[in-house]
């Protein structure tokens, strides 16, 4: 898991305004960065079954929120992709 100040700098990056913490935006960020941190744990301890699966439903759930934006919002889209260093389709 990320710890707060982690998680408080990617939510100020990402926000709307200064109470949001649940937009699409910033639900995609937080899932990259945890993907990022467990694709790490992953290559160091291969055989942790219990953490790839989770590690598949982050992706998964980023990938549904990465269509959501597309489809309503295709410069925000962008923007985050980029901002993220995320594949553009």
């Amino acid at each position: 898991m990320l710890n707060p100040k982690q998680k408080s700098g990617i939510i100020s990056d990402f926000s709307k305004h200064e109470k949001d913490t649940g937009s699409s935006e910033v639900q995609v960020a937080l899932f990259t960065k945890e993907i990022e941190r467990l694709s790490k744990h992953l290559k160091k301890h291969t055989k942790d079954n219990s953490s790839r699966t989770g590690l598949l439903k982050m992706v998964s759930k980023r990938r549904r929120l990465l269509e959501y934006l597309r489809k309503t919002d295709l410069k925000k889209h962008a923007k985050v992709s980029k901002k993220l260093g995320l594949k553009v389709k």
